[in-house]
């Protein structure tokens, strides 16, 4: 009987300590945070074990590792309490095959790559682009035109800059060199000397819009409230580029971006010259398949671009865009709806959201206290 009263008292104690509901629910965001031992079998684990679930009262709590061992309880084998966290090991696998990438001269194969982390080629492909955000093809890339843009600042010549960074061919280069840095590699060098950008200021219900664009596309939407901050941020952005007054017929593509901004449902379709990292491209793209009138969390873009951890890189892609209104940043919300950071003021944020949720009915916005 007395057994059985202090069996029930220490089952108690268990079940109103707030850890055993994550023990209770293989909890994997409580691991590191605690330990759980069991007297009978003199073990412990980690919270997220997916071993039979222990009686309450044979369980006891300990903060750390080191506690557990001194009390007299030995490592789990099956959640291997004592080993870093699956992550941990999966981002420093990543790491690792990402200096190989880095240091390599012939990029390796999927093959060779997952062979190196000890990995099958599915398992590897699908960790990698969990840590990194990338496919490693997509990652190798990436670096190739890193070491490109490098290269071209260094070597003597184009040529040479192009062997440099491990292509084998000028063919193969130059047939995506376009992309990979905006311009002819000669002008990349040049640091865009001798490129045209074209531009032209506007005025619109949410202040001054600068709409600029490169022989491939618009490459710039800035808003504001000086008009001479918005060319000097331009002139920032393509410092040795040849900058170009629009003319009559260019000022009508700014009225089109303007009317879009006055009435989103007219809907914009414009070419854009857009510029940034595989990844950014990635996140850009999501915003642009988010319809008019809807939002979505930061957290849901990272789901779905299959990079459910990157919210941050999400969030950091969103704030790099400088394609306003043509790239929706301005759709992305934090997860309880509420509006976050918008590089161009969250009250034109707030305006955006507004005409889009009303079905882009012009609306004054002297109340939000937008010019």
């Amino acid at each position: 009987m007395k057994a059985s009263v202090k069996n029930l008292a220490l089952a108690s104690a268990t079940e109103q300590d707030p850890r055993w509901a994550a023990v209770v629910a293989r909890d994997a965001s409580a691991d590191g945070k605690f330990y759980y031992a069991v007297r009978t079998t003199g073990v412990y684990c980690k919270p997220s074990c997916a071993a039979r679930p222990a009686r309450p009262e044979n369980v006891q709590f300990h903060t750390t590792r080191e506690e557990a061992e001194q009390a007299g309880f030995r490592p789990c084998k099956r959640c291997k309490p004592d080993q870093a966290p699956l992550a941990e090991l999966h981002t420093a696998k990543v790491a690792e095959v990402c200096r190989l990438i880095e240091s390599a001269e012939e990029v390796p194969n999927l093959e060779q790559l997952a062979a190196h982390a000890g990995l099958s080629t599915y398992h590897f492909h699908r960790v990698f682009k969990s840590v990194t955000g990338l496919t490693p093809k997509a990652y190798a890339a990436a670096h190739r035109a890193k070491r490109v843009r490098d290269q071209l600042d260094r070597c003597g010549t184009v040529t040479e800059a192009i062997f440099d960074a491990g292509y084998n061919s000028n063919s193969r280069f130059y047939e995506k060199s376009n992309q990979l840095l905006g311009m002819t590699p000669s002008s990349y060098r040049a640091g865009g000397a001798n490129t045209e950008i074209r531009f032209a200021i506007g005025e619109c219900s949410l202040g001054s819009i600068l709409v600029a664009a490169s022989e491939k596309g618009v490459c710039a939407i800035l808003m504001g409230d000086d008009p001479d901050a918005l060319a000097r941020d331009l002139q920032d952005r393509f410092p040795k580029s040849n900058l170009i007054g629009g003319d009559a017929e260019f000022e009508q593509l700014v009225a089109k971006v303007v009317g879009f901004v006055e009435a989103p449902a007219i809907g914009l379709d414009l070419p854009l010259d857009v510029r940034g990292t595989a990844f950014q491209q990635r996140v850009w793209q999501a915003l642009r398949e988010i319809p008019a009138g809807s939002t979505a969390s930061y957290t849901e873009i990272a789901n779905r671009i299959g990079v459910p951890k990157a919210v941050r890189a999400v969030a950091g892609a969103c704030a790099a865009n400088v394609l306003a209104v043509a790239i929706p940043c301005h759709r992305v919300v934090r997860n309880d709806g509420e509006l976050s950071g918008y590089r161009w003021g969250v009250e034109r944020k707030h305006a955006l959201l507004e005409r889009e949720a009303n079905g882009g009915q012009c609306m004054s916005l002297l109340a939000n206290g937008i010019p």
